[in-house]
């Protein structure tokens, strides 16, 4: 892209959280302007945009009038009004990746329709209009005990899923369209992000392994690369660019898998945007997840994701019961500590289970990484300044 090195393109980012953050990081490295729209101005990446805009996603004529003012229109999150992009397209803007992909991806139920209808692995699922319609099915024997509910819309960062096991779990059921999935018997759980760009060039990051925190559903530690045999890796790989291919995106897709017991593979969901499980790609990959999106976007040659150091990734979570203006507690003891690298938000406010951060441990082995990691969590916590 010939703009690239002559300091004038204008880079368009909607939403303006963490992700924006450290695509704008990788940006200013190639001279690039960024701009941010977010509705609050203390967002994580206000403060570092060439630019920040005030507004809303999801109102047309802000999303519009953005739009307008950049060379190249990303976001860094699903939920946005589709229309507005929609309009700028037909006007010439360059809009990476496509709102149709987008569109697609912000209800789960056409995204697993997509998987079904292409013939990719993922659970057998129902779609359910209400809650009144999922008891209904239970009572008739449609729908039998153990299965998942994923709201179609709206649904992001463990919320708008309910994991019902018996009778007594219909309080969690959801009031709203979603899908109802059998629940796989996973064994691991695992994500591959893949690039593409204009060319149609592909490049998959290594597979990495997610452990989860229960109780919020989000993820609580990454492991690159995934503790997987390699033919499962390589599987989830060519799944990933099949994937985005079908889809003819441009960008990054990010691919969560479910793995059971039985060593099968079946896709959970995707996001068409950098995403949490590629941040350790910082310090651990030749290329950067942000770098990787940049690069696809702007239809440049894609960059080397060789893993350069085995790598542990913790999201720094509230402490569930604490809000207010955040304290971190735990920093000096872990900053003393070799291969740990903090990054934090900039989120001046805590509660319970927000992404506050994140901490990327590197070693020598994975295994090293992993003890490295645990001594981290049993220092660092995310709490709540006390009122004076």
């Amino acid at each position: 892209m010939e703009k690239l090195y002559t300091g004038n393109l204008k880079l368009g980012i909607i939403a303006g959280g963490q992700l924006a953050k450290m695509l704008i990081q990788e940006a200013s490295k190639w001279d690039i302007a960024t701009y941010v729209l977010d509705q609050e101005e203390d967002c994580p990446a206000g403060s570092i945009a060439t630019r920040f805009v005030r507004g809303s996603r999801f109102d047309f004529d802000a999303v519009y009038n953005f739009g307008k003012q950049v060379d190249v229109l990303t976001y860094e999150i699903e939920s946005i009004n589709v229309e507005a992009l929609y309009q700028l397209r037909s006007e010439g803007i360059m809009l990476l990746p496509d709102p149709s992909v987008l569109e697609l991806i912000q209800d789960k139920g056409r995204q697993k329709d997509f998987y079904r209808d292409n013939g990719f692995p993922t659970a057998a699922y129902q779609h359910f209009a209400s809650k009144n319609d999922i008891l209904m099915a239970i009572e008739q024997g449609k729908l039998h005990y153990p299965f998942v509910q994923k709201q179609c819309k709206e649904g992001y960062d463990g919320r708008g899923v309910a994991v019902i096991n018996s009778d007594a779990d219909l309080n969690k059921l959801l009031d709203a369209p979603s899908i109802v999935e059998d629940k796989v018997d996973v064994a691991k759980e695992i994500s591959v992000i893949v690039a593409r760009n204009a060319n149609g060039e592909t490049k998959c990051f290594p597979a990495v392994e997610m452990e989860f925190d229960v109780r919020a559903n989000l993820v609580d530690k990454l492991l690159c690369p995934a503790r997987i045999p390699d033919r499962i890796a390589i599987e989830a790989q060519q799944i990933a660019i099949r994937l985005i291919e079908k889809l003819n995106m441009v960008g990054l897709l990010a691919i969560e898998f479910f793995l059971d017991r039985n060593q099968k593979l079946y896709i959970n969901e995707s996001a068409p945007r950098p995403h949490n499980s590629g941040h350790h790609t910082i310090e651990s990959n030749l290329t950067s997840q942000y770098e990787q999106h940049l690069r696809a976007i702007l239809n440049l040659p894609l960059g080397s994701t060789q893993i350069l150091t085995p790598a542990v990734m913790i999201n720094l979570l509230g402490e569930p019961g604490k809000q207010g203006p955040v304290k971190y507690e735990g920093l000096y003891e872990i900053l003393a500590m070799e291969g740990v690298k903090v990054h934090l938000y900039g989120k001046k406010q805590t509660r319970g289970f927000r992404k506050m951060g994140h901490v990327t441990i590197v070693a020598n082995t994975l295994e090293e990484a992993i003890i490295k990691a645990d001594n981290v969590k049993q220092f660092l916590k995310v709490t709540a300044c006390s009122p004076n």
